[in-house]
């Protein structure tokens, strides 16, 4: 395999995982309906750092240490399911959470990007990729591992940009007319908290399963 081959499967594993519905999706969806485009693209921008702090854990090793204490992954997986939880039952008890809002009550950029962040670096997902995947597309032939680091690193992030931001683009639209349907907004709010509830107990089901 050539490595300009070894590099699009790389890339059709990442935009497979990414795309599939999970808490990084649910929080980035979250965010735009409630705060419009500007904090959809903050807590994607969260969601990418958060992704390369796990490249960083993955390339230099120290996710060997969640291999053999199994114990600290699964504080993980519930720290990550509590986290999202709470922020599914925030949204279910806002009620109509997307109406207009004054721009002094919403929340701040960086406290968007902040939560997109934390909510990356929680999901369990992102540790079972760097696990279980990111490390067999080193190749020593293909040169030094930091730049094949460097490499999958930003292919990871330009596909999350791709797709989170479209999301994100999507969702702002959709908020214009949820704000001038309150039913329809508060039907939405409690969708997208009922989905995050769901996604919080996938996660701590998983993590009991691996206790």
């Amino acid at each position: 395999m050539t490595q300009t081959s070894h590099l699009w499967l790389f890339f059709v594993m990442v935009f497979g995982i990414i795309v599939l519905p999970g808490l990084d999706m649910a929080f980035v969806l979250a965010s735009s309906l409630v705060g419009g485009r500007k904090a959809g693209l903050s807590a994607m921008s969260g969601v990418v750092v958060g992704s390369m702090c796990h490249v960083a854990v993955g390339a230099t090793g120290v996710a060997v240490l969640l291999q053999v204490m199994p114990a600290a992954f699964n504080v993980l997986l519930w720290g990550g399911a509590l986290y999202v939880a709470w922020m599914g039952v925030s949204l279910w008890r806002a009620g109509a959470a997307f109406t207009a809002r004054p721009e002094s009550a919403r929340r701040s950029s960086f406290a968007t990007f902040g939560r997109g962040a934390v909510t990356n670096l929680l999901n369990p997902k992102a540790y079972l990729f760097m696990l279980a995947v990111f490390p067999q597309f080193f190749r020593p032939e293909y040169g030094p591992l930091w730049i094949q680091t460097v490499v999958m690193g930003a292919i990871i992030a330009v596909t999350q940009v791709g797709v989170y931001g479209s999301l994100a683009l999507i969702a702002d639209r959709a908020r214009g007319w949820l704000e001038t349907n309150p039913a329809a907004s508060t039907l939405v709010a409690r969708g997208v908290g009922c989905l995050l509830l769901l996604a919080a107990v996938a996660t701590a089901v998983e993590g009991w399963r691996g206790a």
